[in-house]
């Protein structure tokens, strides 16, 4: 640009609400509650939350992530990450006399009683959810295996191998669209004559409430930017919203170095919003990076206000 030349003016809409979710902070306030009380290294299995930029902070106070407890030095202290895990994990540590953290979300933990609950019941689990995530693979490991099938369409519910008389029990990945668990759920209970949900929506309130908010404003603006990692369930789900609610120009980037400037040069409204996992000095830098090249008007629009907390994980 010229110098001199005025900047074109934008103006940037915040989604309300947006980033770390009470879950969120109760897994890294207990990484780093592990480290103050037992000096590093602190272990953790898996990726603590789906954001490398918090990954990258916790390595540099001192904690190690691993793919397995194997990696992990006997007697060692392990954190285990908020998608959950399959009972056997936190067993092994355990044998292994590893000091065993479990940083669960508590809503996931919601869900894996449910679950079993219903399993206990007689009932086949059918789990609405993204294969090969690592919540899928906990919740799938807290039955024995072949007691639930996931399913992530409503083509899929037709498939299964199940007679209609079955009786079965649904539950949902915590960060699933809500739209679309909606119309497998819908699938299912037309399906099978004997089905049951669980107590309530097993969706976070922080998925529900970021995604209606997106979906607020995807219709208002010419372009939006979703702040989270590519393999975030959340995230992704964030930039399906916006696309599928009339937002012509969608872009999911980890950081203000992966904008793609050209799909913003005629927007003149622009929102943003940021997964439950991604902290909000990426939005910032997102919000610095449009400074640089707009005369920006930044506005918040609160859709709902959260209150949520989680009471912090004991780490003694």
């Amino acid at each position: 640009m010229t110098r001199g030349r005025p900047l074109p003016p934008l103006r940037v809409l915040l989604a309300a609400p947006r980033g770390f979710c009470a879950g969120v902070r109760r897994a890294i306030d207990a990484v780093e509650q592990a480290l103050r009380r037992f000096g590093p290294p602190v272990f953790v299995r898996r990726a603590i939350v789906h954001n490398l930029a918090v990954v990258r902070s916790l390595e540099a106070k001192g904690a190690i992530f691993v793919e397995e407890l194997s990696e992990v030095p006997d007697g060692a202290v392990v954190i285990l990450s908020a998608h959950g895990v399959a009972r056997h994990v936190e067993a092994d540590g355990r044998n292994r006399g590893q000091r065993v953290f479990n940083a669960i979300c508590p809503l996931v933990a919601k869900v894996h009683q449910g679950v079993v609950r219903h399993h206990q019941d007689g009932r086949r689990v059918i789990l609405i959810g993204h294969e090969g995530h690592p919540e899928t693979i906990g919740t799938l490991g807290q039955l024995p295996e072949g007691a639930a099938f996931v399913v992530d369409s409503a083509e899929a519910v037709q498939m299964l191998d199940l007679d209609p008389g079955t009786p079965v029990a649904y539950a949902v990945q915590t960060t699933y669209s809500a739209d679309e668990a909606a119309a497998i759920v819908a699938a299912i209970e037309a399906r099978f004559s004997d089905a049951r949900g669980p107590r309530g929506s097993d969706i976070c309130y922080a998925t529900t409430n970021r995604q209606a908010a997106v979906r607020s404003l995807a219709p208002r603006v010419d372009a939006m930017i979703v702040a989270g990692e590519h393999f975030s369930s959340n995230a992704c789900r964030l930039a399906e919203v916006a696309s599928a609610f009339g937002c012509p120009s969608v872009q999911l980037v980890a950081d203000a170095s992966h904008v793609d400037w050209s799909l913003l040069t005629r927007s003149r409204i622009v929102a943003i919003t940021s997964a439950a996992s991604t902290p909000e000095a990426t939005v910032e830098g997102i919000v610095a990076a449009l400074a640089g090249r707009f005369d920006v008007q930044v506005e918040e629009v609160e859709h709902v206000a959260e209150t949520v907390s989680f009471k912090p994980l004991k780490i003694h």
